[in-house]
Order: structure tokens, then C-alpha cells, then sequence
């Protein structure tokens, strides 16, 4: 794999899928239709979904595609695959909220190593570099020439005093018993994979989801999040969250700085 292009290629395909994403976005109206999981879909997931499948296809057409759009991809079993969930927070989209995210992410042998998170609406982009470091771009975003590029990092949490975020959408009762283990400063929220950028930056310490995700709604944030020193593990055993199950629907999960004081289940 040659991960400069790889990058090269994600972060204009984000952009390019962001800009299809924000004239839908733009218009008076636009269709929402049902998938048969009742989750809800667009003309913009569909379109974002066409020009990232289709250049990634067209550039890496050896590596496997797994992409939240094309119910066929769910059924491949490989260890190693790009992924891609084109609109991540279709209800932040369709509410006009602006906390919605393109991302792709390389997985290898089931560990996530290379991603990019792009909020359209907020022009906040996050990758990771061919080596692995994550970084915040910023600038005009142009499609052939990347901005400034500063390196991100987690920070160094204070135990007595931690920064958490959570979901907009998917807050429930479990979650607020389990951030009721730790010594909380202060709580935000955030939509889609956002939340893993916030830990990426240092502007929260821990995310903890007691909810259902799958593998595309999470693996660029996450390959993000390693890359600024932090991990994703496990709620219930605190191993590392692992990538290519079989239906490729994650478990519960934390993800937290570096030095987070992990509470058990």
C-alpha cells in the first residue's frame, strides 16, 4: 500500500464528497428515505457514497471496500479493507445541525492505521499522515494543495478533573452511570465521529459509547485518535476495540487519552 497516496486520495475524496454533501445540504428540501434498519438515508449519503466508492475503487482496486451505502460490502470477510461511512450523523444533517462527518479509514489486519475526518460544515479536517501522526488542517482546504498541517495530541488528562464528551443522539442512562465513575471537570457534546476528534485535540479526555456502532461509523475517528496518542477499547474487558468482524458491528467502547484512569464495566 502506498500510504501517500492513500492519503493524498482520502482527503480530496472527502473534500470533494463534503462540497456534493453541503449543496444538498443547501437546498430548501430534500428526501429522507428509510433503510430497512429505520435508520434514516439522503440524497447526500447516497451521492458523497458515489464519488468516494468510485475513486477509491478507481485508484486501490485491489484493496476490499467496505462502505455503509453498499449493503453487498457487509458480507466480505478480509482483515484488511478501506471504509468509508460517506455522511456520519445523517440525523445531525437532516436537522441541520452542523456535527456531521465524512470518513475513510484504512484498516490493516484489523487495526485502523490511516483516516480522515471532515465536518463540512464546520471545515474542521482531521488525518492521519502517511506516517501515522494525525493532524488538524487549516486554511481553505483546497482539494490539490493542503493547508497548514498542525499535529494533534491528547492530553495530558488530570484524573480529578476530566473533560468528557458524548453523544448528541444517543445518550441514555447507562452511559451517565458510567461517567458517574470519574471525577468529571465539565461534559460536552458532540455528533458523529467528532467525538473521537475532540479526544484526537485534547479538548475532552474520554468518550465513552454504551451503544450500538458499526466498524464505519468509527474507524477513521479512531485511526485519528491513535495517531494523537490516544486508543479505543473494549467497555466490557478494556482490550483494543478490533476491526473486520463478522458483521461488522462493534461492541461497546471507551476511547480516552492516554493517561485516563479506565473505570471497569
Amino acid at each position: 500500500m502506498d500510504y501517500e497516496k492513500l492519503v493524498t486520495v482520502m482527503r480530496r475524496l472527502s473534500l470533494e464528497a463534503g462540497d456534493k454533501i453541503m449543496e444538498i445540504y443547501g437546498r430548501d428540501d430534500f428526501e429522507v428515505k428509510s433503510k430497512s434498519d429505520d435508520s434514516p438515508v439522503t440524497a447526500a449519503d447516497e451521492a458523497a457514497d458515489a464519488i468516494i466508492s468510485t475513486g477509491l475503487r478507481a485508484a486501490f482496486p485491489d484493496v476490499a471496500l467496505i462502505t455503509e451505502e453498499q449493503a453487498a460490502t457487509h458480507s466480505l470477510d478480509v482483515d484488511t479493507f478501506l471504509i468509508v461511512d460517506p455522511l456520519d450523523g445523517t440525523k445531525e444533517f437532516i436537522h441541520r445541525r452542523g456535527d456531521f462527518t465524512v470518513n475513510i479509514a484504512l484498516v490493516e489486519k484489523g487495526v485502523p492505521t490511516l483516516g480522515v475526518v471532515y465536518a463540512p460544515a464546520k471545515g474542521r479536517m482531521f488525518f492521519t499522515r502517511a506516517d501515522g501522526q494525525s493532524v488538524e488542517e487549516t486554511g481553505a482546504l483546497d482539494k490539490d494543495t493542503p493547508g497548514d498541517l498542525s499535529p494533534i495530541h491528547v492530553a495530558k488528562s488530570d484524573n480529578a478533573a476530566l473533560m468528557v464528551v458524548a453523544s448528541k443522539s444517543h445518550r441514555d442512562e447507562q452511559t451517565d452511570d458510567y461517567i458517574a465513575k470519574y471525577k468529571v471537570r465539565d461534559m460536552t457534546s458532540a455528533g458523529s465521529s467528532l467525538k473521537f476528534c475532540l479526544v484526537a485535540t485534547g479538548e475532552a479526555d474520554l468518550y465513552p459509547r454504551l451503544g450500538r456502532t458499526m466498524e464505519w461509523d468509527t474507524a477513521a475517528g479512531h485511526a485519528v485518535l491513535s495517531g494523537a496518542g490516544g486508543a479505543v477499547v473494549r467497555h466490557d474487558d478494556l482490550s483494543p476495540l478490533t476491526y473486520g468482524k463478522s458483521d461488522f458491528a462493534n461492541p461497546f467502547f471507551i476511547a480516552h487519552a492516554a493517561n485516563v484512569e479506565l473505570k471497569p464495566a
